[in-house]
């Protein structure tokens, strides 16, 4: 049975404590490779916790690859330690410590659109922000007059690293970071930066718009496989990639969280050769509902090889054009001799006002509102679904994180028939085979005829009738 002193916790809560100490025994081997361990009853028991203490604690651990569940059988080990040499062990305990997407239709001749990623309306925060404005009006009016050069505001870019401190443990200074009016911009700097000789690989199924904006610019993008923990490292050596895209936090459309274990193989990959490169979208990173955010593959970096993206247009609105990158530090003087010439293409004005509104701490407020809102939505959905008949055709995978979920048929119906039924009730949904970039790979994948669920635009008050409308569509199936 596992033994934990609590008292050496200090300000960790118990679930933490547990996680971390159930990790550092995998990591110097205490728990040995496939060894089960005791179910949450019997350890919450020994330990003197609630069973959602150690529930809570394993979630996190499996969602990181340091332990597995078979169902009906318990909690497993992994294989995790045997992929860190002896002398890496402490270092990686101490970071974990510390083709074109289909073009949207008019959303106004859909009842529901699950394919929108429209902000739910009446939840922008206008009276804090309206506020905020008027602040910086008075404040900085001198400033604001000022063009800003290519990496942007510092005070913005100050905000920015203190929010990454905060919510992804990520210790970047105002050097590293570069605003951008949405990600498109960013990843055309990024070919200019990189190279337009340079073989991109990206993630099958995936996020197409970021593979065409490459492509346009005039690079080789090279579809690579994914499967249940991330994209695969091995077929990126096939691929002849030196660049790699991917969502490790949270991948688009498969809903995929990479564990620490592949993310650990990527960098490994990236560090077996000059001058390769992996760009981290951190798309959806802040809507995870259960566990905490796993580190960013940035965060565990120790070898200036993660090009790091975010945006704002998630968590604000879509109409809020503003993102950044982060660079490694060994690159931030070479982008600014090459690229220094650009100006910011996000005003200066918008720059200060968001800068303001994460220092005054607005920003964290709206997270959590948000987070709140969406898990009652999910909620909401999925027990609508459970409860009709589409329960007994379905099953529902990886609702854990971000804001869409994968609705997977059960026995072999016909996808693209219930897809045109659906669509001719009002309900606008795409199917996971839709974002594959070869039709071979989406007839290989068990769950390519699962329908991607992007909720962060539906109505809540609205679910019972969708789910309705999508029941009274397919008795006859």
């Amino acid at each position: 049975m596992i033994t934990i002193d609590f008292e050496k916790r200090g300000d960790k809560s118990l679930t933490d404590f547990l996680y971390f100490s159930i990790k550092n025994m995998v990591l110097d081997g205490s728990l040995k490779e496939n060894e089960k361990l005791p179910s949450k009853r019997a350890l919450s028991l020994h330990l003197g916790v609630s069973v959602m203490t150690v529930q809570n604690a394993y979630i996190q651990l499996i969602d990181e690859g340091f332990i597995f569940s078979i169902e009906k059988k318990g909690y497993f080990v992994s294989d995790i330690a045997r992929h860190f040499k002896k002398a890496d062990l402490e270092k990686v305990s101490e970071k974990l410590v510390t083709g074109i997407k289909r073009p949207q239709e008019n959303t106004l001749s859909f009842f529901a659109d699950f394919t929108s990623n429209a902000a739910v309306p009446g939840k922008f925060p206008f009276n804090l922000w309206s506020r905020t404005m008027r602040q910086v009006l008075a404040s900085e009016n001198e400033k604001l007059l000022k063009r800003t050069d290519v990496f942007g505001a510092v005070e913005l870019r100050r905000a920015i690293c203190r929010h990454l401190k905060a919510f992804r443990n990520m210790d970047v200074n105002e050097n590293q970071v570069i605003i951008g009016a949405g990600t498109e911009s960013l990843y055309s700097m990024l070919v200019q930066f990189l190279g337009r000789n340079e073989v991109i690989a990206v993630e099958n199924p995936g996020y197409h718009k970021a593979t065409e904006i490459f492509r346009l610019n005039g690079t080789k993008c090279v579809p690579v496989k994914i499967d249940s923990q991330g994209i695969i490292v091995n077929e990126l050596e096939k691929a002849g990639a030196n660049v790699v895209h991917v969502s490790p936090s949270h991948h688009f459309p498969t809903g995929i969280v990479m564990n620490y274990k592949r993310r650990t193989e990527l960098l490994e990959w990236a560090y077996s050769a000059q001058k390769r490169f992996i760009i981290e979208d951190d798309y959806d990173s802040e809507f995870r509902f259960t566990g905490k955010p796993l580190p960013s593959l940035q965060g565990i970096d120790r070898g200036n090889r993660v090009i790091y993206i975010n945006t704002f247009s998630k968590t604000l609105a879509p109409s809020f054009r503003i993102s950044y990158m982060v660079l490694p530090e060994a690159l931030s003087q070479e982008f600014s001799q090459r690229l220094g010439f650009y100006s910011c293409q996000v005003s200066s004005f918008e720059q200060f006002t968001l800068a303001r509104f994460i220092d005054d701490g607005n920003y964290e407020k709206h997270i959590n509102k948000m987070k709140n809102y969406y898990r009652s939505l999910r909620n909401n959905l999925i027990t609508s679904i459970d409860n009709s008949m589409l329960a007994k055709m379905f099953t529902i995978h990886e609702e854990n994180s971000g804001l869409h979920f994968l609705l997977t048929l059960k026995n072999d119906r016909d996808a693209c028939e219930i897809q045109k039924r659906w669509k001719n009730a009002g309900i606008n949904i795409q199917r996971l085979a839709d974002y594959f970039y070869e039709n071979d790979d989406a007839e290989e994948n068990l769950n390519a005829q699962s329908f991607v669920v992007n909720y962060s635009g539906i109505k809540r008050e609205k679910v019972p009738e969708i789910i309705k409308k999508m029941c009274d569509t397919l008795p006859d199936l």
